[in-house]
């Protein structure tokens, strides 16, 4: 019995040094985590509407805040959902395409000015689009005047400009997982005949899935919660703007902030990014750690 309890008490020490303060840890990081989001669905349901009296379990709970949402004709909900869903998916989607031929082309491929070149991408990515918001408006404007599809007001001009703005950091992310498959792979191909596009879509695509996955869906989520440039190019007219920008409306002014359907307009705004989690799930764990090692 005093070996048995021995036992028990040195795994219980051990427990109490190793193992708890991890989930201390865990369970303080977790509650920082969700509580903006718990408070948020407790807003969203809440019929008062008012931050000042909000509580976290409300008191008076009902839909109002919904039906407010979407039966207001002045501001579309509906159309900036599908605004931000058209604008994210097919900028993260060219992001994508665009950081995979550089960074297969940067890493399967010797050249002069290549270490020039990773270097240059890297340091304007430090540069925050905050900076060219201004620079960007002009271009845009310019380039309406002569192609109206390109101008101000339009969703393919900022396609175009989230297409090009993660180009530094997706193809340092992807190359660092190109550089692990071995090259012999590449060479075996060649031998068979194979060009470098059909080694690029026959051999490199189906093994670099996972990451491209997760870099589809950190620029997805990236873009469809960007303000600054969306509202610079989009403008304020209530059928162009997205969901980030478009939610800005219910709080704008001094007077007359609605709270309640802001936070119901918010919540609705995470399932899309909820979804894309769930169905892509199974390729993200092994596209996160992708590149960490080299085998």
């Amino acid at each position: 019995m005093n070996s048995l309890d021995s036992i028990k008490n040195r795994k219980m020490r051990f427990w109490l040094k190793k193992v708890l303060w991890r989930h201390i840890v865990g369970i303080i990081v977790a509650s920082f985590a969700l509580f903006p989001l718990v408070w948020m669905i407790s807003a969203a349901f809440d019929v008062t509407g008012q931050i000042s009296t909000q509580q976290l379990i409300p008191v008076h709970k009902g839909l109002d805040n919904f039906h407010q949402l979407f039966s207001n004709t002045e501001k579309p909900f509906g159309i900036w959902s599908k605004n931000s869903l058209v604008i994210a998916i097919s900028a993260a989607g060219m992001q994508v395409i665009i950081g995979a031929l550089a960074a297969y082309s940067l890493s399967r491929h010797r050249f002069r000015g290549r270490k020039l070149t990773l270097s240059t991408i890297l340091i304007v990515q430090m540069f925050p689009q905050l900076l060219a918001a201004t620079t960007l408006f002009l271009i845009i404007n310019t380039f309406g005047k002569s192609f109206s599809i390109l101008g101000l007001g339009h969703q393919l001009p900022l396609i175009l400009i989230f297409g090009g703005s993660a180009l530094g950091i997706n193809t340092w992310m992807l190359k660092s997982f190109f550089d692990t498959l071995p090259t012999e792979i590449d060479e075996a191909a060649k031998i068979d005949g194979a060009g470098h596009f059909e080694i690029f879509r026959k051999i490199i695509v189906p093994l670099a899935t996972p990451i491209f996955v997760v870099t589809f869906l950190l620029s997805f989520i990236a873009i469809i919660n960007e303000y600054l440039i969306t509202s610079v190019i989009l403008g304020l007219d209530g059928n162009n703007m997205t969901v980030a920008v478009g939610l800005q409306q219910f709080i704008y002014g001094q007077y007359g902030k609605n709270w309640g359907p802001f936070t119901a307009g918010a919540l609705l705004a995470t399932i899309p990014v909820m979804a894309l989690f769930i169905f892509l799930q199974k390729h993200l764990v092994s596209g996160l750690v992708s590149g960490a090692t080299k085998g």
